[in-house]
Protein backbone atom coordinates (compact mmCIF):
# COMPACT_ATOMS: atom_id res chain seq x y z
CA UNK A 1 0.00 0.00 0.00
CA UNK A 2 2.15 2.85 -1.02
CA UNK A 3 -0.44 5.30 -2.35
CA UNK A 4 -2.68 6.61 -0.14
CA UNK A 5 -5.72 5.55 -3.11
CA UNK A 6 -4.69 1.90 -1.79
CA UNK A 7 -6.47 2.87 1.95
CA UNK A 8 -8.77 4.87 0.40
CA UNK A 9 -9.63 1.16 -2.13
CA UNK A 10 -9.13 -0.84 1.47
CA UNK A 11 -11.22 1.37 3.42
CA UNK A 12 -14.08 1.33 1.02
CA UNK A 13 -14.18 -2.37 1.11
CA UNK A 14 -15.09 -2.38 4.38
CA UNK A 15 -17.20 0.01 4.66
CA UNK A 16 -19.64 -1.59 1.86
CA UNK A 17 -19.02 -4.88 4.51
CA UNK A 18 -20.41 -2.45 7.27
CA UNK A 19 -23.02 -0.59 5.25
CA UNK A 20 -26.08 -2.97 6.79
CA UNK A 21 -25.03 -2.06 10.42
CA UNK A 22 -28.03 -1.95 12.34
CA UNK A 23 -29.22 -2.28 15.88
CA UNK A 24 -29.25 -5.85 16.76
CA UNK A 25 -32.79 -6.09 17.15
CA UNK A 26 -33.74 -4.09 13.86
CA UNK A 27 -31.24 -7.08 12.00
CA UNK A 28 -32.55 -9.63 13.79
CA UNK A 29 -36.26 -9.22 13.94
CA UNK A 30 -37.27 -6.64 11.55
CA UNK A 31 -38.45 -6.82 8.08
CA UNK A 32 -35.83 -4.49 6.31
CA UNK A 33 -35.47 -3.73 2.91
CA UNK A 34 -32.61 -4.97 0.38
CA UNK A 35 -30.03 -3.07 -0.57
CA UNK A 36 -31.66 -2.38 -4.03
CA UNK A 37 -35.01 -1.48 -2.84
CA UNK A 38 -33.29 0.99 -0.46
CA UNK A 39 -31.37 2.58 -3.29
CA UNK A 40 -34.26 2.73 -5.80
CA UNK A 41 -36.60 3.94 -2.80
CA UNK A 42 -34.26 6.58 -1.90
CA UNK A 43 -33.66 8.33 -5.39
CA UNK A 44 -38.01 7.92 -5.79
CA UNK A 45 -38.49 9.59 -2.48
CA UNK A 46 -36.10 12.78 -3.63
CA UNK A 47 -36.98 12.89 -7.37
CA UNK A 48 -40.62 11.70 -7.19
CA UNK A 49 -42.21 9.61 -9.13
CA UNK A 50 -39.56 7.69 -12.25
CA UNK A 51 -40.05 5.49 -14.95
CA UNK A 52 -38.14 2.46 -15.71
CA UNK A 53 -36.28 4.27 -18.38
CA UNK A 54 -35.20 7.30 -15.99
CA UNK A 55 -34.27 4.53 -13.09
CA UNK A 56 -31.90 3.22 -15.63
CA UNK A 57 -29.85 6.44 -17.02
CA UNK A 58 -30.18 7.45 -12.98
CA UNK A 59 -28.44 4.20 -11.92
CA UNK A 60 -26.76 3.13 -15.10
CA UNK A 61 -29.19 -0.44 -15.05
CA UNK A 62 -30.37 -2.48 -17.75
CA UNK A 63 -34.32 -2.42 -18.44
CA UNK A 64 -34.44 -6.14 -17.27
CA UNK A 65 -32.69 -5.41 -13.78
CA UNK A 66 -34.62 -2.50 -12.34
CA UNK A 67 -37.97 -4.75 -14.37
CA UNK A 68 -36.98 -7.27 -11.81
CA UNK A 69 -36.36 -4.88 -8.71
CA UNK A 70 -39.43 -2.98 -9.40
CA UNK A 71 -41.99 -5.77 -9.78
CA UNK A 72 -40.37 -7.53 -7.12
CA UNK A 73 -40.93 -3.62 -4.77
CA UNK A 74 -44.49 -3.53 -6.50
CA UNK A 75 -45.41 -7.18 -5.16
CA UNK A 76 -44.49 -6.34 -1.53
CA UNK A 77 -46.26 -2.54 -1.73
CA UNK A 78 -42.97 -0.65 -1.55
CA UNK A 79 -44.16 1.10 -4.59
CA UNK A 80 -46.92 1.71 -6.95
CA UNK A 81 -47.21 2.39 -11.42
CA UNK A 82 -49.13 5.21 -11.89
CA UNK A 83 -49.52 7.35 -15.10
CA UNK A 84 -47.17 9.82 -15.56
CA UNK A 85 -48.27 12.89 -13.85
CA UNK A 86 -46.34 15.48 -16.64
CA UNK A 87 -48.52 13.55 -19.29
CA UNK A 88 -45.76 11.44 -20.61
CA UNK A 89 -45.94 7.76 -22.55
CA UNK A 90 -43.87 5.92 -19.80
CA UNK A 91 -45.50 5.11 -16.48
CA UNK A 92 -43.68 5.94 -13.40
CA UNK A 93 -43.29 4.42 -10.05
CA UNK A 94 -44.20 6.16 -6.61
CA UNK A 95 -43.73 5.00 -3.34
CA UNK A 96 -46.48 3.86 -1.33
CA UNK A 97 -47.28 4.75 2.17
CA UNK A 98 -46.46 1.29 3.19
CA UNK A 99 -43.18 2.07 1.04
CA UNK A 100 -42.45 5.50 2.82
CA UNK A 101 -43.02 3.62 6.01
CA UNK A 102 -40.55 0.78 5.28
CA UNK A 103 -38.08 3.25 3.78
CA UNK A 104 -38.26 5.47 6.94
CA UNK A 105 -37.45 2.76 9.10
CA UNK A 106 -35.05 1.77 7.83
CA UNK A 107 -33.35 4.74 7.29
CA UNK A 108 -33.90 5.44 10.90
CA UNK A 109 -32.26 1.97 11.57
CA UNK A 110 -29.22 3.08 9.46
CA UNK A 111 -28.60 6.35 11.36
CA UNK A 112 -29.19 4.74 14.88
CA UNK A 113 -26.08 1.99 13.39
CA UNK A 114 -24.34 5.49 12.67
CA UNK A 115 -24.47 7.40 15.79
CA UNK A 116 -23.56 4.18 17.59
CA UNK A 117 -19.92 4.32 15.45
CA UNK A 118 -19.50 8.07 16.08
CA UNK A 119 -21.17 8.07 19.67
CA UNK A 120 -17.60 9.27 20.99
CA UNK A 121 -16.18 11.31 18.19
CA UNK A 122 -16.61 15.56 18.30
CA UNK A 123 -19.43 16.67 16.44
CA UNK A 124 -16.74 18.56 14.63
CA UNK A 125 -15.58 15.63 13.33
CA UNK A 126 -18.82 13.98 12.26
CA UNK A 127 -19.46 17.07 10.47
CA UNK A 128 -16.00 17.37 8.67
CA UNK A 129 -16.33 13.43 7.69
CA UNK A 130 -19.66 14.02 6.25
CA UNK A 131 -18.52 16.97 4.38
CA UNK A 132 -15.42 14.64 2.55
CA UNK A 133 -17.32 11.94 2.41
CA UNK A 134 -20.17 13.89 0.37
CA UNK A 135 -17.12 15.85 -2.04
CA UNK A 136 -16.11 11.92 -2.64
CA UNK A 137 -19.19 10.36 -3.30
CA UNK A 138 -20.09 14.03 -5.82
CA UNK A 139 -16.34 13.43 -7.48
CA UNK A 140 -17.59 9.59 -7.87
CA UNK A 141 -20.96 10.71 -9.86
CA UNK A 142 -19.33 13.41 -11.59
CA UNK A 143 -16.93 10.75 -13.28
CA UNK A 144 -20.00 8.58 -13.76
CA UNK A 145 -21.99 11.30 -15.41
CA UNK A 146 -24.88 10.21 -12.81
CA UNK A 147 -25.62 13.15 -10.16
CA UNK A 148 -27.37 11.84 -7.27
CA UNK A 149 -29.79 14.53 -6.06
CA UNK A 150 -28.98 16.75 -2.90
CA UNK A 151 -31.21 18.82 -0.60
Amino acid sequence: MDKPTHLIEFETMLLGRYVGLHPPQYKHGGNHLDRSAYTLLSRIDMQGPMSIGELGEAFGLDTSTLSRQTSAMVNSGLVQRISDPDGGMARKFRITDEGMRRLGADRAGKVDGLDRVVADWEPEDVATFAMWLRRFNSDVEKLAGRPWPRT
